[in-house]
């Protein structure tokens, strides 16, 4: 809805840009998690959409696909869960969740101002 709201005023300035944070579960789907991986599988066809609606106006619009960042979303986690998600890193270790925050200040910046359409993973390279 907030979206639908913002885009007149962007289309009427010819600039900006949008970031959605989605989820890597969006892109690969998830055992026991199929709804939320559904729905951040929306959003990330919804960003591209927009992506393709809004570029010839000079609108940017990215998603993030963050991975298994240290939040409060893993508070419940027990340890050897937490071991496990980090060893499927290529990294070998838990995102923060300053790194994902970056990733995000670069994509709405003017260092990006050629990148749109784009879902970004921010996973240390999950598999």
């Amino acid at each position: 809805l907030l979206t639908r709201q913002l885009i007149p005023h962007l289309v009427a300035r010819q600039t900006g840009s949008l970031l959605f944070i989605s989820s890597m579960w969006g892109l690969r789907g998830a055992s026991c998690e199929a709804a939320y991986a559904a729905s951040k599988a929306g959003m990330i066809a919804y960003a591209s959409s927009l992506a393709q609606e809004l570029g010839p106006s000079g609108i940017r619009v990215n998603c993030l696909a963050p991975g298994a960042i240290m939040t409060d979303m893993l508070a419940g986690f027990s340890q050897e869960e937490l071991d496990s998600l980090a060893g499927r890193s290529l990294l070998k270790r838990l995102g923060r969740p300053e790194e994902v925050a970056r990733a995000a200040a670069f994509l709405v910046s003017q260092r990006a101002a050629y990148i749109t359409g784009q879902t970004v993973s921010v996973d240390g390279g999950f598999v």
